[in-house]
């Protein structure tokens, strides 16, 4: 550590270091730094991702200021347990653990992994996989966490082909892979926005859009299946708009306090499902190869595509959490490194 600090001193780099942004204490974009970190060594199933870029979404938002607090026993009680942010990645290896048999140096990859805002990140093999020929890996970048969770989302609704589908948050990163995932198995599928984004919606392949600040989802029914993401609308507001053996499946931690944010309302809907005729359910998503593997030939198909609103350059981190803070993403942003 000592050679570290005396080399960004006197300005030179060490071979060992690495760019990162970093944070000791959670907080909004403000607490974030760009700094020299030393470069994380492999073990195990593990693989050294030389990382090209890194997505940008809620989760790492939720990790970055430890909100809900309950979430802060996975993150670190009193301060984060990983200095260095970030999730979604996608890049080129560059080195591999003994027991690792599906990557080798140079394969470029995709999906998650621990502190991706860095120029050097590890993730297990596990929630790796090989990126999408037709992709940059700016667009990679921004599949693994939003495409994962919509897939798991949809098939935990038992999706089938001819139902009719509501996504709410459909413009979001969940959303925005949610409405095309939904239509690729069949479906017909509203998405819910807000009026600026009604024409995003529109090109992801919704059959039908709603605004909701003038058009309430539950008057617009009844659905087969409504996957209600990072929102905070009551459950009888979603059994109205469900069909008498309609589905919802609830994900994402918003609109509640800080201590559980959505999650009191997830598990109470688990409560209440076993008593009435819907289905009422929840998940949590978690991102591994199986499922990136099934979403790479949907996206060199052309089944689904990455909604990229912009790229920010890691030194812009800040700037591009301010950005995705303030409500004005449409699907998703990229850090390029």
């Amino acid at each position: 550590m000592k050679t570290q600090e005396r080399s960004q001193r006197r300005g030179t780099r060490n071979v060992d270091d690495m760019r990162a942004i970093v944070r000791e204490t959670y907080g909004g974009p403000e607490v974030l730094r760009l700094d020299r970190v030393p470069r994380p060594v492999v073990k195990g199933d593990e693989v050294l991702v030389q990382v090209r870029a890194a997505g940008v979404d809620r989760g790492v938002w939720h990790i970055m200021t430890g909100l809900p607090y309950l979430g802060r026993l996975a993150f670190g009680i009193r301060k984060p347990k990983d200095p260095v942010l970030g999730l979604d990645l996608a890049g080129t290896v560059k080195a591999v653990g003994p027991d690792v048999t599906r990557f080798a140096v140079g394969d470029a990859v995709y999906g998650s992994g621990r502190g991706s805002y860095a120029e050097f990140a590890v993730a297990p093999e596990t929630k790796l996989a090989a990126k999408p020929q037709t992709l940059s890996f700016e667009q990679a970048a921004a599949v693994p966490v939003s495409a994962v969770t919509a897939l798991q989302g949809l098939r935990a609704g038992k999706i089938r082909e001819g139902q009719k589908v509501l996504v709410t948050g459909a413009s979001g990163g969940v959303g925005s892979y949610a409405v095309q995932l939904a239509k690729a198995y069949g479906a017909q599928v509203t998405g819910v926005c807000s009026t600026g984004k009604v024409g995003f919606v529109r090109t992801l392949g919704a059959d039908h859009v709603i605004d909701y600040t003038r058009e309430d989802f539950a008057d617009a029914g009844p659905y087969d299946l409504i996957l209600d993401i990072a929102g905070n609308p009551p459950i009888s507001r979603l059994r109205r708009a469900l069909t008498p053996t309609g589905t919802a499946v609830i994900t994402g931690g918003e609109g509640g306090g800080k201590l559980t944010g959505g999650l009191h309302r997830q598990l109470g809907a688990l409560v209440l499902s076993p008593f009435i005729s819907q289905r009422l359910t929840m998940f949590l998503g978690l991102v591994r190869a199986s499922e990136l593997q099934e979403l790479t030939p949907l996206i060199e198909t052309g089944k689904i595509a990455p909604a990229l609103d912009r790229t920010f350059t890691l030194s812009e981190a800040k700037d591009a959490l301010h950005f995705l803070e303030d409500g004005q993403v449409s699907g998703k942003v990229a850090l390029t490194i």
